[in-house]
This record gives structure tokens, C-alpha cells and sequence, in this order.
């Protein structure tokens, strides 16, 4: 039991660390969120985004790079 509780917490832990270094490099990735199909409103003093086609392209990259390490 402890054994399975601290292997989920180091995993949560790595997944946490490398969701914050995503975040960290996410404006440093060029065309990430200006793709065609990312959507952009922009009326007066009301601006909308909705990153539709920068979203499926970062959920397609993980599923692949899941299903690599749920293989292994």
C-alpha cells in the first residue's frame, strides 16, 4: 500500500514538474496559439481566444507520447 501511494506521488510530483516547464516554454514556441483555427475575437473592449487547433494538436502529441509509455 505504501509502496503503491509514494510511486503515485512521485509520479504526480515529475507530471506537475513537467507541466510547469511546459508552461514556462509555452510563449517560446512559435505559432503556438496563431495557428488557422484558433479563434480570436476582438470587439471595442471585449476580446475572445480560444486556441481550438493549437489545443488538438498539443492533445494528439500526448496521447502518442501516453500510449508510447503505456506500451512499455
Amino acid at each position: 500500500m505504501a509502496h503503491t501511494l509514494g510511486r503515485s506521488l512521485i509520479f504526480a510530483g515529475g507530471g506537475l514538474i513537467a507541466l510547469g516547464l511546459i508552461l514556462l516554454l509555452a510563449g517560446k514556441i512559435p505559432y503556438l496559439g496563431h495557428l488557422p483555427g484558433d479563434i480570436q475575437i476582438r470587439r471595442g473592449n471585449f476580446s475572445f481566444f480560444f486556441p481550438l487547433t493549437s489545443s488538438l494538436i498539443i492533445s494528439v502529441a500526448l496521447s502518442l507520447l501516453f500510449s508510447f509509455f503505456k506500451r512499455r
